[in-house]
């Protein structure tokens, strides 16, 4: 596939952040299969929003670590307070993902945390979060489009060329049809 503006920008934003194995990404694999329509599982601005959401929750350095932390090792103790020792980027990481997962609402965050953040598979999020079994491809895909839905990457939704009912230029009044 052709490379966006916006799959640039994602990848040149996160440059400094450690590299990352696109084969390893559960949403490259969905963007990369195809259904019976033969339309990609995701969307590519569901793609997007994903990839948006991984880069600022590992920019936030949200995710465990596996290691000891030597950053502070044999410093003086600034008295337990963590969020003097994060970074501005990395505080302004934090604001956006918890932006974008509040957009979302909480029924749809922990599957868009499990499979865009940590890397989960589709079934294993099901069974991680107690979802009825092949239901999560489809969860996730609610999940990222009210996700790119808030990053502004979604296009309108529209069912047969009909965005609306009513005659061109008809606006219903607001005050239940008094005159004001």
């Amino acid at each position: 596939m052709p490379e966006t503006r916006e799959t640039r920008e994602i990848r040149e934003t996160s440059a400094a952040a450690p590299l990352f194995n696109d084969a390893e990404s559960p949403l490259t694999w969905l963007r990369a299969r195809r259904g019976k329509d033969g339309k990609p599982l995701i969307s590519e601005a569901q793609f997007l929003a994903g990839e948006r959401l991984r880069a600022d929750f590992e920019r936030a350095l949200l995710a465990r670590r596996t290691t000891l932390n030597w950053d502070l090792a044999g410093a003086a103790s600034r008295g337990g307070n963590v969020a003097a020792d994060v970074s501005d980027e990395a505080m302004a990481a934090r604001r956006r993902y918890h932006e974008a997962i509040d957009s979302v609402g909480p029924e749809l965050a922990s599957i868009l945390a499990q499979v865009c953040c940590l890397s989960a598979g589709i079934e294993q999020a099901e069974r991680v979060l107690q979802l009825p079994a092949r239901s999560g491809r489809a969860v996730l895909g609610l999940a990222l489009s009210a996700l790119a839905r808030h990053y502004g990457l979604a296009e309108a939704v529209r069912r047969d060329g009909i965005t609306g009912w009513g005659l061109d230029g008809y606006k219903p009044s607001l005050n239940g049809g008094r005159q004001p």
